[in-house]
Parts: structure tokens; sequence; C-alpha cells
């Protein structure tokens, strides 16, 4: 696989996922990949990705668990690699974890069904989950990026649609409600420095807030550089 393995597993894997009738997002509070189909209640499915079969792989995949309905590993495919291995398979099986080999070409094999096991699930989380992945527009990041690396959220992107209203002067909260429905909430905490107030319930950008809008444009907000 080229640099950057996980990141080149994502499209193959997405497009995988949007062949069985999911929407699919990249980096969803922390998971790789995450797919839900809409119903009563969401069917929730979440893939990580990493270049080889790995114990860090399984331990993710583990924590992952509390909030999906499945969980599957996502890793490129070898001839006679770990992925291969029918232990490593008996492991997935028996943790209800599905696996899946991605070649070079694109291709996407399943090698383990995710299984029924489930822990007791984390409502709280999987509801941040969920809540993420509806509110933010489009699909920005890409699956398997490296943590350090910043990511598009749903909050920033409403940052970034108030930071926009006010480059042609100060604004009040209220003003940009329809805009941003958490605004006012937004420029409070004021968390990526991008906002003063001017004057009692006026708000203008700093230049912290010009710079946001060079790195992110709004072209950028809702679909992947690719």
């Amino acid at each position: 696989m080229p640099a950057g393995p996980e990141i080149a597993l994502y499209a193959p894997v997405k497009a995988f996922l949007e062949r069985l009738g999911f929407t699919v997002k990249g980096e969803v509070r922390g998971c790789d990949v995450v797919a839900v189909r809409p119903g009563e209640p969401d069917l929730v499915v979440v893939a990580e990705l990493k270049g080889s079969f790995s114990l860090e792989l399984l331990l993710q995949a583990a924590d992952r668990m509390a909030v999906a309905d499945e969980v599957w590993l996502a890793v490129a495919a070898t001839r006679r690699g770990r992925d291969r291995d029918a232990r490593a398979h008996r492991l997935c099986r028996l943790l209800g974890l599905g696996l899946l080999g991605v070649t070079s070409r694109g291709a996407v094999e399943i090698l383990v069904e995710a299984g029924p096991y489930r822990p007791r699930p984390d409502r709280r989380r999987r509801g941040l989950l969920l809540e993420e992945f509806t509110r933010r527009r489009g699909d920005p990041n890409r699956g398997g990026s490296p943590a350090r690396r910043r990511l598009m959220t749903a909050y920033r992107q409403q940052a970034l649609d108030v930071a926009a209203a006010l480059r042609d002067g100060p604004r009040r909260p209220r003003d940009l409600r329809d805009l941003a429905p958490d605004a006012a909430s937004i420029l409070a905490r004021n968390v990526y420095g991008w906002f003063v107030r001017v004057r009692r319930g006026w708000y203008g950008l700093t230049e912290e807030g010009q710079a946001g809008l060079r790195i992110w444009p709004a072209g950028d907000l809702t679909e992947t550089s690719r």
C-alpha cells in the first residue's frame, strides 16, 4: 500500500458500505468510518482502518462496540499475512467483529462476518456519535486521517459559518441564528479565538478568525479534498 495506508482504505470501504444502503462519513468522534442506515432504530456500523491486522486494531474495535450495532476491521489484504490467519478469524468471531480485506485495486473481501456478540451499550456515547454524524454537513474528513490533523467537525462548520458572516462587520448572535443555531454559544465560548466582543451584544472577527477562513474556505466545508 502507498503512504498513508489507512486513508487509502477509506474510499473502498466507504463504497462497500454504501452499496449495502448506508450513508457513510469518516472520522466521526474518533471512529475511522461510521455508517448509518435509517430505521427504527437506526442501524449504526463502525469500521476501523489499519494497514495490517494488529492488537491495537482489536483494542480500538472493542472500544467501538459500545456505540455500534456492528464493528468491522478493514486491513490491506495480503496473501499470507495475519488477515489470512485462521486464528485471527477465530478471534474476530469470538469477539463478534467483522473483518474486511482491501486489495491494492480497491476490491473489498469479507473475511469474517460480524457476529451477534453485544457488550453493554453506552447510550451516551452512541447518542454523541449519532449527533455529530447528523449535524455534520457532508463528508469533509477522510477516514484514517492522523489524529494530529485538524479535523472538520459540526462545531467547526458552524463556527466557520459565523466567521464568514462577520467578515463584513460586527453582528449580534440573534442575527446569526438562522445561519448557525448555536451562534450565541459559539461566540461566547470562542474556542478558536476567532471572535471578539466589540460592544455589548455585538461580536466581530479577529485576525485568527480571518486566518481560519483562509484555511477552510467555504467550498471545503462539505466535501473531502481528493
